[in-house]
């Protein structure tokens, strides 16, 4: 039996996650009090069952220890369980945005503030995080692109090493990325923009990637920096890192820098190793 627990910070994403995991056809109990959990594994895992694939949502609640239910999956791994956890994460930020939206109470602030119970949230859990087998930040990660890395993972098994990486082209006239972990400049190259039949395109169209990947610094740019990725991400991955944004840009975001994050994206999709989204920040931007 495949059983799967999704757990993390309030806010965080869980309940998608595990209405995703429903549709790849997990049986899903979400909040079952810490005493029963036990219990019911025993009674779902029985030889010969048609239930295969069990998904258990915990969260931290006020009435309820977590230091308990820690102690449970403890228990259950040591008598042979097989278990996996999912830790959905994201900023403190984003988390205070999300609870100002819906307008809820937060499970742990009790009198205090929406930040101080986030605070103490992070405490309690900072060690199932630390044990998590997979952890996503929904920060900046679409409901779509954390559907794709779920697929990834429970459907086609691949190899996950808790690292999305996420390229990102920008325009420099906007701002560089706040959330930008490694930017690289391709305003080096020609500018496609002053080519009227290609002013008007994207690097999304053929036209403009085969003006901009037809000079030979773009290429050499493409190699040295997948080749500094790849020495890169095994260290990140190392460290705890779980989200890395790299950031390609150029003049308006465009032309260019689409150009080169999508070829960066193309590279690292072939090593078939850790998440990987792209988006393009500034590419409909007049």
């Amino acid at each position: 039996m495949r059983f799967v627990v999704v757990t993390g910070m309030s806010g965080g994403g869980k309940r998608t996650a595990m209405k995703m995991l429903e549709d790849m056809g997990f049986y899903c109990v979400d909040n079952l009090p810490v005493p029963l959990i036990e219990r019911f594994i025993e009674l779902i895992n029985t030889p010969g069952g048609e239930i295969t694939k069990v998904a258990l949502g915990l969260d931290v609640r006020a009435d309820q220890n977590f230091a308990e239910a820690e102690e449970v999956l403890k228990r259950m791994n040591k008598a042979g369980y097989q278990m996996e956890i999912i830790f959905m994460d994201a900023s403190d930020e984003i988390l205070i945005k999300r609870y100002k939206e819906t307008r809820r109470k937060h499970p742990v602030s009790g009198d205090g503030s929406l930040e101080d119970g986030i605070k103490k949230e992070r405490k309690i859990l900072k060690s199932v995080k630390a044990h998590a087998d997979y952890v996503f930040d929904t920060s900046s990660l679409l409901t779509r692109e954390l559907k794709e890395e779920m697929d990834r993972i429970f459907l086609q098994n691949e190899e996950y090493n808790s690292l999305i990486v996420r390229v990102l082209s920008f325009g420099f006239k906007y701002g560089i990325p706040n959330d930008a972990d490694l930017v690289f400049d391709v305003r080096f190259l020609p500018n496609p923009f002053y080519i009227d039949e290609l002013k008007n395109l994207t690097g999304n169209d053929a036209a403009v990637r085969d003006y901009v990947m037809g000079f030979e610094e773009a290429g050499i740019f493409l190699d040295k920096v997948c080749d500094m990725l790849e020495f890169l991400l095994p260290g990140y991955v190392k460290e705890g890192k779980h989200q890395l944004v790299v950031a390609i840009g150029c003049t308006g975001g465009k032309h260019r820098s689409v150009t080169l994050a999508n070829a960066i994206a193309k590279r690292l999709k072939k090593k078939g190793k850790y998440g990987l989204t792209i988006s393009h920040r500034d590419e409909r931007k007049v």
